[in-house]
């Protein structure tokens, strides 16, 4: 099992001070549909990250705990393994393979949530 860690990446950096508004701006600039952003196993823990474009980032088995999320729009991202425990989630879209069940157990019991492979 992966362990939250912190990258070494600037736009993690610019995450890390909740300057979501660069980030947006930088990963505009860099952004390539062919290669996600990789933040697998990121830890993101009791950030505000409300206002993040989450278009193809990689977030596999990141860590949100505590994290605002609220309007953040994951259908396009990577969340298979990812824990959104304490997290404020509401207005956030989820990807359709993503089941209802799969997000509460994670905001409320802190479990990795499951991608189901077929798209409901």
């Amino acid at each position: 099992m992966s362990r939250p860690k912190k990258l070494e990446h600037p736009l993690f950096k610019l995450l890390m001070d909740e300057d979501v508004d660069n980030f947006n701006q930088q990963k505009a600039d860099i952004f390539t549909v062919l290669k996600p952003l990789d933040f697998q196993s990121a830890d993101l823990r009791g950030l505000n990250l409300r206002g993040l474009d989450a278009t193809g980032i990689d977030f596999r088995n990141a860590y949100f705990r505590h994290s605002d999320l609220r309007g953040i729009d994951f259908r396009d991202s990577l969340l298979e393994g990812a824990t959104i425990n304490g997290a404020k989630i509401s207005g956030c879209y989820f990807a359709n393979n993503l089941r209802a069940e799969e997000i509460l157990m994670s905001l409320t019991t802190g479990t990795r949530m499951r991608c189901n492979s077929k798209q409901a």
